[in-house]
């Protein structure tokens, strides 16, 4: 009988884990921002299960870029609106 493969999700939990020993060396404020980077990458999980990598890190690190892209546009916009504002 054939072997299952694990989803992108469970790869995903399995990559985390390993960057535990990582995380566990980090100050408090570090963990928290840690924590939130892993959670953008899954954010992303569904796009990266469509795009079958080799190495699946490359799936979690374009998952975190491209949310922190978005974080970014969105700093810009509200910048512009506050310097519009501003020259009012």
């Amino acid at each position: 009988m054939g072997r299952t493969l694990p989803t992108y999700r469970n790869v995903l939990e399995s990559l985390i884990s390993d960057w535990s020993g990582f995380r566990r060396a980090l100050r408090a404020q570090d963990k928290e921002r840690f924590d939130r980077l892993m959670d953008k990458a899954r954010r992303h999980a569904h796009a990266a299960t469509y795009d079958v990598r080799p190495d699946p890190t490359y799936s979690m690190f374009m998952s975190i870029l491209l949310e922190m892209e978005g974080e970014i546009e969105e700093l810009k916009k509200r910048t512009e609106r506050h310097d519009q504002g501003l020259a009012d």
